[in-house]
């Protein structure tokens, strides 16, 4: 569907994309912070559990917004009989 010129379909598609790619960042994250804290730098440590908590955040306001997308996109749907 599209409304005013952006396809939701599409929009829905690269926005699952950029999920995808801050996941994947948030496991090396996950996994830098576990070797900061294997190797007692606490510091570091803390600083990378706090990145992965925002991209954390980031990943779900990335799925409101596809919510956001498919729902407006609906709202453009009407049916009529001809």
């Amino acid at each position: 569907m599209c409304k005013d010129g952006a396809n939701a379909e599409q929009l829905t598609s690269n926005i699952e994309q950029i999920t995808e790619a801050i996941a994947l960042c948030r496991r090396w994250t996950h996994r830098a912070f576990h070797q900061t804290e294997e190797d007692e730098m606490l510091k570091s440590a803390a600083k990378l559990r706090q990145a992965q908590g925002l991209l954390d955040d980031v990943r779900a306001l990335l799925e409101e917004a596809v919510e956001l997308v498919q729902a407006e996109a609906a709202e453009d749907v009407s049916v009529q009989l001809v």
